[in-house]
């Protein structure tokens, strides 16, 4: 059983994801809205860098954001084709905007101490079965879709229903679906004629947010497989309220519960404070007596595994294997419990075995299909180094 507890504590919010009593995500909104990564604003272009093809745009915020050509350039032409990959080497991108001209941009990362933040006309709107892409005609399916059949029809379904010279991707959640999607698309295309709407009807030639992201609840609710999430529990009659608003709008959530638990301190309640403090530790042993090690840095999050007291068998490789096999399965749930972004190295216990090697990266993968998040093993270096990606869920922690 899987369930979210939301507790807020002044402006801060505690949000903890379980299952079965134990703790899979944990973040921590601090109510400044700091986050900006899928915001949609109107930006007026500032400074064109002829040289960079590139340009900066005033957004409302206090550093001016960044965008490329190739974030400008429609991704297909009017007859549907898919432009080139580098027709941007062929463009000017004074030809493409002008500075002082109005643009609608949607924020794709966020600033951080040195950088604005990065944005794109191309346009995403997350909802439960797809993420609607205006003005692209391209719809594709999550990679995590294997069945080639079910491709097809998703993708033959939803092109039907999608408004014209719109595209989509297609979410896993999709699966098996059929009048849900259909009710998805009106309501998310909904959406996105509101906004073309504000953008249309505006006449100040000002910056302004016209459109904020769905908060770190709501993501983590539509992200989630249909009917998984069995219970949220709140503490605040504001967030209470809200999410009763959002049930109401979503008949996917109709079986879930909602419990209001005012003046309480929900994560002492479900005893997971002392694993929320752990979160902190940079060592995590494992039941094998062997530990890993977590160590970010600015370019990259290093991770190294020891043997530490585990002597195990006689044989010296199948030793290594079994600290290695329990290092990747606690690498897996530690990427998610701490929200880990960005390039990822992982320094095993060197195997002579190519098989087993091979062995540990399966396993990897496949312990990361629980994530809800995109993430790439590229596999083992020449240096024997594992080397991965994985996108954050929340920006703000980068």
């Amino acid at each position: 059983m899987q369930e979210i507890l939301i507790c807020k504590e002044h402006q801060e919010r505690k949000i903890a994801l379980l299952d079965n009593g134990k703790l899979l995500e944990y973040y921590i909104d601090e109510g400044k809205s700091e986050r900006k990564e899928g915001n949609i604003y109107i930006g007026v272009i500032k400074n064109i860098i002829k040289g960079m093809q590139a340009a900066f745009i005033d957004i409302g915020t206090e550093k001016n954001s960044f965008i490329h050509l190739k974030d400008i350039l429609k991704k297909v032409d009017k007859k549907g084709n898919k432009i080139e990959e580098k027709i941007e080497e062929k463009i000017e991108i004074s030809d493409v905007i002008k500075e002082g001209q109005k643009i609608l941009v949607q924020v794709k990362k966020d600033s951080n101490l040195q950088k604005g933040a990065r944005v794109s006309t191309h346009i995403n709107l997350p909802s439960k079965y797809i993420a609607l892409m205006p003005n692209t005609d391209i719809v594709t399916v999550s990679q995590k879709i294997e069945n080639v059949e079910e491709q097809e029809r998703l993708i033959k379904l939803v092109k039907e229903n999608l408004s014209k010279g719109n595209g989509a991707i297609i979410r896993t959640s999709a699966i098996g679906k059929e009048n849900e999607i259909i009710e998805d698309i009106k309501n998310v295309e909904k959406r996105w004629e509101s906004i073309e709407k504000k953008f249309k009807n505006d006449n100040e030639n000002k910056p302004k947010l016209i459109e904020e992201s769905q908060g770190i609840v709501e993501r983590m609710i539509i992200d989630l497989p249909e009917n998984s999430i069995q219970k949220i529990t709140v503490n605040s009659k504001e967030d209470y309220e809200k999410l009763q608003n959002f049930k109401k709008e979503n008949n996917y959530l109709k079986k879930t519960e909602l419990n209001l638990s005012e003046n309480t301190d929900i994560l002492d309640k479900y005893d997971i404070k002392k694993e929320v403090v752990k979160l902190e530790n940079r060592k995590i042993w494992l039941k094998c007596g062997g530990f890993i090690t977590i160590d970010k840095t600015e370019a990259l999050t290093a991770i190294d595994v020891n043997t530490g007291k585990y002597t195990g068998s006689k044989n010296v490789e199948q030793t290594i294997y079994k600290v290695n096999e329990e290092a990747t399965i606690e690498i897996a749930k530690q990427l998610r419990l701490r929200d880990i972004g960005g390039i990822i190295i992982i320094d095993y216990i060197d195997m002579k075995n190519e098989k087993n090697k091979e062995k540990i990266e399966s396993l990897l993968k496949e312990k990361l299909k629980k994530d809800r998040t995109k993430t790439q093993v590229e596999g083992f270096t020449k240096l024997d180094l594992m080397e991965m990606t994985r996108k954050h869920i929340c920006s703000h922690r980068e």
